[in-house]
């Protein structure tokens, strides 16, 4: 018996009020009970193995951001269900989107050894935090990248109810930390590795940008010994809802930041609040607002306006910081 109910059973006794003493009593055990099975629901869930990430790409591999049972990771609803994969209608299907994901992850598209130039990009794509387009803004951006030398990482960061300032931030900083201990493994220079994120995923980029570390050297886990800052970030018709930009790190990550203009509005004064935080830091930063093109678009050419020639002054920013080598920029125009 514990000291609670004896408690309630020596002031019950005094009044001799023995109904009051069962419901007491009854109460008691009620609570015992359910705080037992409380607990006995979280470890199960704690040692719930999440469901593996299956590529978007034939042949590409996935890479899981956490270890089974990291604390990082919860199990929500949904969480013992596979991703939610969408595809494009017509006679060649391809994904165009992604909910569901519980167990983090980036896809690795690889260019040939012959072209790459050890540049590696994880590409954060967007949704509203609610979807992830991770075809239009991730595999499409991958091919893109790999013909120019660099090495792709589509993200799958999670989604809502997780918080993108928490959650997804922490996948984003794990995935700059899985890169650059796999650095070897995948051809990849440990000092040119940036995060290229669109809208909402541009808000990822956005927030590595503003908050990593050195790593933790005597960490148990050989990953969380690695730093998580970007050598640089691309903000791509990025936006957010709460990001603080009061404070920014003297040593931020260079960044390149592009959207369309007065039809994308809330896109575009997002975009120039980054860049204004970076500018009055002194951290060096490049800003592009063209005058129309809306929101969305990933790399295409948007009709030829010069919204669509965005993929190139970023490849001309990237080489001017030593991001990229030259011959990628004249193999761009």
């Amino acid at each position: 018996m514990t000291a609670t109910t004896e408690q309630i059973l020596r002031h019950l006794m005094k009044g001799s009020n023995m109904t009051a003493i069962f419901r007491s009593l009854t109460r008691v055990l009620f609570l015992a009970a359910a705080a037992q099975f409380l607990l006995t629901a979280s470890a199960g869930a704690q040692s719930a193995k999440l469901i593996e990430p299956t590529p978007i790409l034939e042949g590409d591999k996935v890479v899981t951001l956490f270890p089974p049972g990291h604390p990082a990771l919860k199990q929500l609803d949904g969480y013992d269900q596979p991703e939610k994969v969408n595809l494009s209608k017509g006679a060649n299907p391809h994904v165009l989107n992604i909910t569901n994901i519980h167990n983090p992850s980036i896809e690795l598209q690889l260019p040939p050894p012959k072209k790459a130039n050890g540049t590696a990009i994880i590409v954060a794509a967007g949704g509203g935090n609610t979807t992830l387009w991770v075809g239009p803004e991730g595999a499409e951006i991958g091919k893109w990248l790999n013909g120019l030398g660099v090495a792709a990482f589509n993200e799958r960061y999670r989604l809502k109810p997780c918080d993108s300032a928490v959650d997804a931030l922490a996948d984003t900083q794990r995935a700059v930390r899985m890169v650059r201990a796999h650095v070897k493994e995948w051809g990849v220079d440990p000092k040119k590795i940036g995060v290229m994120g669109f809208s909402a995923g541009g808000e990822q980029a956005a927030r590595i940008a503003l908050n990593f570390d050195d790593g933790k050297p005597d960490a148990a886990d050989p990953i969380d010994r690695e730093s998580c800052r970007p050598d640089f970030v691309v903000l791509v018709y990025a936006g957010w809802r709460d990001l603080d930009l009061s404070h920014v790190p003297k040593n931020a990550p260079p960044a390149f930041c592009v959207c369309a203009g007065v039809d994308d509005a809330f896109h575009a004064r997002e975009t120039v609040d980054f860049y204004n935080a970076y500018f009055n830091a002194k951290i060096p930063a490049e800003l592009h607002i063209y005058a129309h093109g809306g929101h969305g678009g990933g790399i295409g050419s948007r009709g030829g306006i010069p919204f669509g020639t965005w993929p190139l002054r970023f490849t001309e920013w990237a080489t001017d910081i030593g991001m990229l080598p030259k011959h990628e920029t004249a193999a761009a125009k």
